[in-house]
């Protein structure tokens, strides 16, 4: 389940490349992409996701090291084991999952909430993540290096790939970077207008806390959750949704 996929990539008459992406990675790994603030991030959540579904999840494809680093001092493990202590310890790390879905099965019957419940699948689970950024220079630089560890090293050489092979769309000033809209010609058909296509847009991927930003879609639906969510206040799904500027407009937006 290790993937990065970009959803949208643009470009604004300023020259600022806007790109939002679909990563999913091991959720033991997630604080390392919440150091980089210049990122804006909505991510799967424990406290979402049924129990039944997240175990299912851990069952059917848990994470796995993609480097079984052999235990030295320091940060790094530039070393592997060999593979028959591999195989022992590969054998150990499902059987602690095996425990763990034990664990979670018990505390869920017990009546715990799925928010405290899950919480012992995370270092067995992947976590789906939405980020938008105009800027990628830093986390390449820190996440592709040889010291990074191997699972976001994976993920940022993957996004690297495909960022330099990516040709993002020039928009025009005033026109409209919108994620999650892979329907926006017929939305448009269907009367839906500029201000209505964003609200759908920004609950699209709000939905990536309950992994269903992906399914079907129902557009009234995501109107009414960013509605929302802009009346409680849960603005980090705005930030996705970007209006291309000229030059001239973003030297006045930064000042």
């Amino acid at each position: 389940m290790y993937e990065a996929k970009i959803l949208l990539d643009s470009l604004a008459p300023c020259g600022q490349r806007l790109t939002t992406w679909e990563l999913t990675y091991p959720r033991f790994v997630h604080a390392e992409l919440m150091t980089h603030r210049v990122f804006s991030r909505n991510s799967a959540s424990s406290r979402a996701i049924p129990v039944a579904t997240m175990m299912e999840r851990i069952k059917n494809d848990p994470v796995l090291p993609l480097w079984w680093g052999k235990n030295q001092s320091g940060m790094q493990a530039p070393e592997e084991l060999d593979s028959s202590d591999i195989e022992v310890v590969l054998d150990m790390w499902l059987n602690g999952r095996n425990q763990a879905l034990r664990l979670v099965d018990e505390l869920s019957t017990a009546g715990l909430h799925k928010q405290i419940a899950n919480r012992p699948l995370e270092a067995w689970m992947f976590i789906t993540v939405i980020v938008s950024a105009t800027s990628f220079a830093n986390w390449f630089k820190l996440r592709k290096h040889k010291d990074a560890q191997p699972e976001i090293q994976w993920l940022a050489g993957e996004m690297h790939r495909k960022y330099l092979a990516s040709r993002p769309t020039e928009l025009v000033a005033g026109e409209w970077h919108l994620p999650l809209l892979p329907d926006r010609q017929d939305l448009v058909a269907e009367g839906y207008g500029i201000e209505e296509l964003k609200r759908v847009s920004t609950g699209r991927v709000a939905r990536v806390s309950y992994l269903t930003h992906d399914g079907i879609r129902e557009p009234s639906k995501d109107v009414q959750l960013c509605d929302r969510l802009s009346t409680v206040g849960h603005w980090s799904p705005f930030e996705h949704v970007a209006m291309a500027m000229t030059a001239l407009g973003w030297e006045l937006h930064v000042k």
